[in-house]
């Protein structure tokens, strides 16, 4: 059985965790506050500005449409810098080592304009913003789940399964599979018990919404961007 090293990252995740990390940086440790707060109005995502309120925040009617992205690399804090960068690891790593960097990043991204359209239809025209990349996140991890249950029971002590050469579960498989189901009802669970919580979702900043919207986008569109022909190939030779 191949094992991968479980401190060995592809470079694309190390890239993008090094990208969250100089936005970072740069908006609240090298830029003055008047400066950072106007960037950072810029690049978040704000329901209102989708409903007619782009003229009154920077960004203007441009933001309308980048704000979907860029939301997703700037984070309001370094505790919510360190959550997102060590789910983002758990998580993207396995996806990055069976889909290649410009797949990985579409993927990535498109997860969290879903997630930012999901925090949309349930705030309406509020004026609040969203950053950070916990939406794209809860995609991968919800992508993960196609393939790294299959393998679960090959995990040995000196590393992981190698889940590159995993085949991909069918969206029937993964919804018949008793482990998935359990822990897609327990995630769903637990959202909908932190949105019945409102204080505590202002006081941390949870964009419930956007993870939901996510989780369920990585997990029924990964099969778009996952690389069936090298899987079947490497299968077939090892047969």
């Amino acid at each position: 059985m191949d094992q991968q090293p479980i401190f060995n990252a592809p470079g694309v995740v190390v890239w993008l965790l090094a990208l969250f990390l100089a936005v970072h940086v740069l908006l609240w440790g090298v830029l003055p506050a008047s400066q950072s707060e106007w960037l950072v109005l810029a690049l978040a995502f704000i329901p209102a500005r989708i409903f007619g309120g782009a003229g009154d925040l920077p960004g203007g009617q441009v933001a309308v449409f980048t704000s979907f992205v860029t939301h997703q690399f700037v984070h309001g804090n370094l505790p919510h810098l360190i959550i997102n960068s060590a789910w983002c690891l758990a998580f993207g790593a396995p996806i990055a080592r069976r889909t290649d960097a410009w797949r990985f990043l579409a993927f990535f991204i498109l997860c969290g304009i879903v997630g930012a359209l999901a925090y949309l239809a349930v705030n309406g025209d509020a004026r609040v913003l969203m950053v950070g990349a916990s939406g794209a996140i809860s995609g991968l991890m919800g992508a993960a789940f196609r393939f790294v249950f299959r393998n679960l029971r090959e995990a040995g002590a000196s590393g992981l399964p190698n889940t590159a050469r995993t085949p991909l579960l069918s969206l029937s498989e993964t919804l018949r599979d008793r482990r998935i189901l359990a822990v897609i009802i327990g995630w769903t669970v637990l959202n909908a018990l932190v949105a019945q919580a409102p204080g505590l979702t202002e006081a941390a900043g949870i964009a419930w919404e956007a993870h939901l919207g996510g989780f369920f986008a990585g997990l029924l569109l990964y099969g778009a961007f996952d690389r069936p022909a090298r899987l079947t190939d490497e299968t077939a030779s090892a047969e």
